[in-house]
């Protein structure tokens, strides 16, 4: 374990010397920020305690504050509709100016390293026509404040970061995902977008949780201090360091792209998941939210101790989170994996298909399809096949004129075969195998690594699913 008390005491004496000495401000509330338009945002910051804080922003609105006994100071802000550049300034034993602000659409990305991958790519990983999106990125309407890995066993309050518009020098190491997600939204509203992008490869779901948010979960450990190894899978240790720091800030929503460091889990993570949700929610104090987010792609899992069904369970769950959690969205990517490389190189579809998510439910675009074909029912026809119905295909159906790939079917032993699958004239698939003459159950892209081949008309490929529930 890293004995960081030496350095939480030094944090701390160094924090003392900020509070009474100086005006501060956590760094998010800095030059080229971007406020969520239409609200009463939140301000805050420390100084020396009893100091009157007065706020003035050149769109109009001012307020003021006095420090409590612990020189901090919390107050709210209203913003204008969507526009800037403006400028706020802070009068407090120091004033500190903030310029180039805007006010628009703000949004919280977050996840493991699917989120945190790059425009330019991992080593050896490139991400699909990322030397085009970078040429042709500079965008002042579209900012990216972005941080780096800030493990910490004590909710802290503040992060290392800037806020930098998009362009050709500063989109190569965005998030890809929150870059795509973010340039349609940009494009499609015509007001600016701030994104807040926190993310750490292989994290757990819980390690982005409070304590509180756990306590029902008596077989997750939390830490009392930072370990030496597997930082980013530790019970609330980014939520402490990377997610604390940003509560309060007001946000429009959330995009989430996490799952595989969850895979062993899908039993819990099926209620793990929607516990999270409803925790940042509660932290915020926003209201329901929107929560976007993108289940976990196709990869070919060759690690000893791998189950056969372990990632088929874990999309399972986030089905479930997307069906029972209020003002939730879910992003289908079994058509564009990479069993070879559990990063795909296609994030530009799914930011976008994100995008298209927040566009409709959020945004009240009409006229787009944005939710994959869902499962809804399954017939057993009599003739040894079954026929399946889904969800969110109104105009029915397709694979492209491809082959369809990817069912299996099987009968009361239990014993899934593959199977051959033909679309019907009412919309549904019509599944069977020669060998199973009473079929009673089928799967379709039930496993770690199998390519979806259905897709709705607007091109949305449907959800991996079962119809049994058998045990595993």
């Amino acid at each position: 374990m890293k004995k960081n008390s030496i350095a939480l005491i030094s944090m701390l004496f160094i924090t003392t010397l900020t509070v009474f000495t100086q005006t501060w401000l956590p760094s998010f509330f800095s030059d080229n920020m971007v406020l969520q338009q239409n609200a009463e945002v939140s301000v805050w910051g420390k100084d020396d305690p009893g100091t009157n804080i007065k706020i003035s922003a050149s769109w109009g609105e001012e307020t003021e504050v006095i420090s409590d006994r612990e020189g901090r100071w919390n107050t709210k802000i209203s913003t204008p509709g969507a526009g800037g550049p403006y400028s706020m300034t802070i009068k407090g034993s120091e004033v500190i100016v903030l310029n180039d602000v805007l006010t628009g659409e703000v949004w919280l990305c977050s996840g493991q390293s699917n989120m945190e991958m790059p425009v330019k790519g991992y080593g050896n990983q490139p991400i699909t026509g990322s030397n085009e999106t970078i040429l042709q990125s500079e965008n002042a309407a579209l900012r990216v404040f972005q941080i780096g890995k800030n493990p910490s066993a004590v909710p802290l309050d503040d992060v290392e970061g800037k806020w930098h518009a998009a362009s050709p020098a500063a989109t190569p190491d965005f998030s890809a995902t929150a870059y795509f997600f973010g340039e349609l939204v940009q494009e499609m509203l015509g007001v600016p977008v701030g994104l807040i992008v926190t993310s750490w490869g292989g994290s757990k779901a819980e390690a982005w949780m409070d304590r509180e948010s756990l306590n029902p979960f008596d077989d997750i450990a939390i830490p009392d201090e930072v370990p030496d190894q597997g930082e980013n899978q530790a019970a609330t240790i980014l939520y402490n360091g990377m997610l604390h720091p940003f509560i309060d800030y007001h946000i429009k929503g959330v995009i989430w792209y996490q799952g595989e460091s969850n895979r062993h889990e899908a039993a819990r993570y099926r209620i793990l998941f929607p516990a999270l949700i409803e925790s940042w929610r509660a932290h915020w104090k926003l209201g329901n939210f929107p929560f976007y987010f993108v289940q976990i792609s196709p990869y070919g899992y060759n690690s000893p101790g791998e189950t056969k069904h372990a990632t088929a369970l874990l999309r399972e769950a986030q089905l479930h989170a997307m069906q029972h959690v209020e003002n939730t969205g879910m992003v289908v990517t079994a058509d564009i994996g990479d069993c070879e490389c559990i990063h795909p190189a296609d994030k530009k579809t799914v930011g976008r298909r994100l995008a298209y998510w927040a566009l409709a439910e959020t945004y009240g675009f009409e006229g787009i399809s944005y939710r994959s074909p869902v499962y809804r029912s399954m017939e057993q026809t009599g003739d040894g096949k079954i026929k399946v119905s889904f969800d969110h295909a109104p105009n029915g159906l397709t694979s492209f004129r491809k082959p369809l790939s990817g069912f299996e079917i099987a009968g009361d032993d239990r014993v899934f075969y593959p199977a051959q699958a033909v679309i019907n004239r009412d919309r549904t698939v019509a599944i069977w195998n020669e060998e199973v003459s009473n079929p009673t159950a089928v799967r379709y892209a039930f496993g770690d690594c199998v390519e979806g081949t259905l897709f709705n008309i607007a091109g949305l490929p449907a959800s991996p699913f079962r119809t049994d529930d058998w045990p595993e």
